[in-house]
């Protein structure tokens, strides 16, 4: 795992303190009662392409904010967001209740954790 600067760890405390998160642990036993969780990965293409958690959608964090309204009109839509470690998750979800979003959360661990707790494709 690469070392975050400080700058961007900071930002990213910052928007945690808005951003309400689930941690990856909790996520098979929501799953189980909410089979139809929508699951967004906000990690870049390449990452989606070498693996992610089965049923997720792709919206990199560089278009989510772009698409995000075409697709889920409805602001409180539940929305989960995964990345790599639970970082740009988090800035993500922050940006998407910026925009109005209600119901988003960022999934603490991301795909380092998720990937050892779900099915994958």
């Amino acid at each position: 795992m690469a070392d975050h600067s400080p700058a961007f760890l900071a930002l990213v405390a910052e928007a945690r303190t808005r951003v309400r998160t689930i941690a990856a642990e909790a996520l098979p036993s929501l799953l189980a009662r909410q089979p139809t969780l929508l699951l967004i990965d906000v990690r870049e293409e390449s990452e989606y392409a070498a693996g992610h958690l089965r049923g997720a959608r792709h919206l990199s964090k560089g278009i989510i904010e772009r698409d995000i309204e075409a697709l889920y009109p409805d602001r409180d839509t539940p929305l989960y967001l995964y990345c790599g470690g639970g970082y740009r998750s988090v800035l993500a979800a922050d940006n998407l209740q910026k925009m109005g979003y209600r119901n988003v959360w960022s999934i603490d661990g991301g795909w380092r954790a998720l990937k050892n707790l779900l099915p994958t494709e």
